[in-house]
């Protein structure tokens, strides 16, 4: 994804809804599903499939996820599958899949990225294309951002495909491109293909956030919002000159007065619904005073201090408030020339509901210099959120609870953007979870190096995953 998000340093800091107790004949009609598969070899040609996708190099730019798009598409022409690649410019692709329903409830789609980010070869234990298996983890860009679900996704269409469940929705596989770019690929979907997917009424994707500890899974995070990104660029101008002779309305030394008080402002506290739901569910697992400031979360933001205490979290922060980070900087090339330009971006990141222009409009009257002009430089996507009580949340929640009862299981704003917030607009409800179990060292891997995934939850993985979705669309 564009923006990885880092695992919380406390699991249990994370957890906004627990559920605990759940019918035993729920549990045993989720393992019963499960039961009447043999499972070995599906999970070996997961292993299989997951090493042959993460050797295929779609690295963004240039992407080229054509590639993965016709290997999809063998594997769906082998098994029955209906499918279609769309080659919207050479090399840039998407592919569809699906298997119908008898149309009683509407979709289900599976969704995933097939490009990845870019990555250093001399900084990796492996080459990043390699596939490599070292001490029961499979090495390769892509292995927990997004390929991983990509896989289990496709694995899910092979299992209901042979295995032929009764399905009264129909489950589509839509792989995509240009993800960690500009999202062309679903931009372009949803603009020329909707029709094919926008009845669909719900969505799985990237964005869940699960914790395992001393081997044991902590948390469950199910994504159900998250801020959008407007990313913006503050352009000062003015006389050019020689270094030698300052000048105090330089277009540096009016930018740098600018930045100056945007990374001292304090944006208003804002707390969501969803947010102070957030800070009572968690209460009981804080220690005294917070305890009792998160129970009543509402009153406890009006003291300064606390307010001050929290937000130095930056796990809460972002939760209450529109944020700014000053990313990028340019002046002159050359220390003896005062440059007639200046240039800095900034990443601010709005919560739910919040108007972009609005908050543009607040800069401008902040930095107090109409001079410097104020420019997007991403396209913007409405930050936006899914409801909960859904019948998908309580099939993640029941086949999770089946196959790790020591889980908390919880939802999740999501500090940065992922492809749910395109698809929501359609009126679909989306949620970014995967059953894939990782420790805060794998973690580290996403947009970084040595990014792997255990052998261990690609083989379990694939279960959890094909019963949620089994499940939901019977």
């Amino acid at each position: 994804m564009g923006v990885f998000l880092r695992r919380l340093v406390t699991s249990y800091s994370l957890a906004l809804l627990v559920l605990t107790c759940w019918p035993a004949t729920t549990r045993f009609r989720s393992q019963t599903i499960g039961d009447r598969i043999n499972w070995p070899p599906y999970q070996d040609m997961a292993v299989d499939l997951m090493r042959q996708y993460l050797r295929i190099n779609t690295s963004n730019p240039p992407g080229n996820e054509i590639q993965t798009a016709k290997f999809f598409k063998a594997i769906f022409d082998k098994e029955g599958i209906q499918s279609e690649i769309f080659e919207y410019k050479p090399g840039r692709a998407n592919i569809i899949a699906r298997l119908k329903g008898n149309g009683s409830k509407r979709p289900i789609i599976l969704l995933s990225h097939m490009d990845v980010v870019n990555a250093d070869p001399s900084a990796w234990r492996v080459d990043p294309f390699s596939a490599e298996i070292i001490d029961g983890s499979i090495y390769g860009r892509g292995a927990l951002d997004m390929k991983n679900e990509g896989l289990l996704h496709l694995m899910t269409m092979i299992i209901l495909a042979r295995e032929k469940p009764a399905l009264s929705r129909d489950v589509i596989f839509l792989a995509t491109a240009d993800e960690e770019v500009k999202d062309e690929g679903s931009i372009w979907m949803i603009a020329t293909k909707s029709d094919l997917f926008k009845t669909a009424e719900y969505l799985l994707t990237e964005g869940g956030d699960n914790l395992l500890e001393n081997s044991q899974v902590k948390f469950v995070g199910v994504d159900v919002a998250e801020k959008a990104p407007l990313w913006l660029q503050l352009i000062a101008t003015g006389q050019p000159g020689h270094g030698s002779r300052p000048m105090a309305d330089s277009a540096p030394n009016r930018l740098v007065r600018a930045m100056a008080k945007i990374i001292n402002y304090e944006t208003p506290i804002k707390l969501l619904p969803a947010v102070e739901k957030f800070f009572h569910d968690v209460a009981l697992l804080q220690p005294e005073p917070w305890r009792s400031k998160f129970a009543n979360i509402g009153e406890a933001l009006k003291d300064p201090a606390f307010v001050k205490e929290l937000t130095g979290n930056k796990e809460y922060n972002f939760m209450l408030r529109n944020t700014i980070s000053l990313t990028m900087l340019s002046g002159s090339k050359q220390t003896n020339v005062i440059p007639n330009t200046a240039t800095c971006n900034i990443d601010v990141r709005l919560l739910p509901g919040e108007d972009p222009d609005a908050f543009i409009a607040e800069l401008k009257q902040l930095i107090g210099d109409d001079t410097i002009k104020i420019e997007r430089v991403n396209t913007f996507k409405p930050p936006n959120s899914a409801q909960i009580n859904t019948e998908l949340f309580d099939v993640i929640s029941r086949v999770t609870k089946a196959h790790h009862p020591e889980a908390l299981i919880t939802t999740k704003m999501l500090s940065g953007y992922t492809e749910s917030q395109l698809y929501r607009q359609l009126g679909i409800t989306c949620y970014g979870w995967a059953p894939v179990y990782t420790t805060v060292e794998e973690n580290e891997g996403v947009h970084g190096n040595n990014e792997r995934i255990t052998v261990k939850n690609v083989r379990e993985g694939t279960r959890e995953m094909f019963e949620v979705v089994s499940q939901i669309a019977r």
